[in-house]
């Protein structure tokens, strides 16, 4: 927080061309508005999100009794109630910062969301969830998070073809990262010589 007139140093960094991301989500950190401050005052940029996180989120006190005690969640399954969980946060957290992202024209202001660590070794099982979770949340400023497995490299250029954004993680060698990075530009060649908008593609 910034305290009398000493600068900010978090906020200090987007004149460095740094973008500060928060790695961490819970209910409580939307509904109590804090998210929105940590936007307004120190300058967080973007906010990332994977399976650990929400289940540290859900274990740790009440916040998501509403879903995990509705009327009809007997009825469903623990990834149909955690789906629900995380679709709203996601959702929710997007929303706060999606002013951030039509100042930033799409550069920064981004919410990360994970497909299933289970899909690492399917590349066709992670296409399709990645545009299952796209069109669930149904925000600009959704990137989903890939894992940077050999399977997933089409994947990738796939989703990026379809305007999907994409946030590849489990990088671990400069020869996986050339990959990727061959497969987000055929992407963006494929979808622009389609007649797509490249400007809605996170970069």
């Amino acid at each position: 927080m910034q305290h009398g007139s000493t600068p900010n140093p978090l906020a200090a960094l987007a004149d460095y061309g740094q973008a500060v991301w928060l790695d961490y989500i819970h209910r409580n950190l939307l509904v109590s508005g804090d998210l929105q401050r940590l936007v307004d005052e120190d300058g967080v940029r973007g906010l990332t999100s994977n399976p650990a996180i929400f289940e540290k989120a859900v274990t740790s006190g009440t916040a998501y009794h509403d879903i995990l005690n509705a009327s009809d969640a007997h009825l469903a399954d623990s990834q149909t109630l955690y789906e629900r969980i995380v679709l709203r946060d996601i959702r929710d957290a997007a929303d706060v910062l999606r002013p951030v992202y039509d100042s930033s024209q799409g550069r920064d202001g981004y919410v990360s969301l994970e497909v299933s660590p289970g899909l690492a070794r399917n590349g066709s099982g992670t296409l399709d969830e990645a545009r299952r979770l796209w069109g669930a949340v149904d925000r600009p400023n959704l990137m989903i998070k890939v894992p940077g497995t050999p399977q997933a490299v089409d994947a990738v250029r796939r989703l990026i073809t379809e305007g999907v954004n994409v946030n590849v993680t489990l990088l671990f060698s400069q020869s996986a990262y050339e990959q990727f990075a061959e497969s987000y530009m055929a992407g963006l060649e494929t979808r622009a010589r389609e007649g797509g908008d490249l400007s809605r593609v996170a970069r």
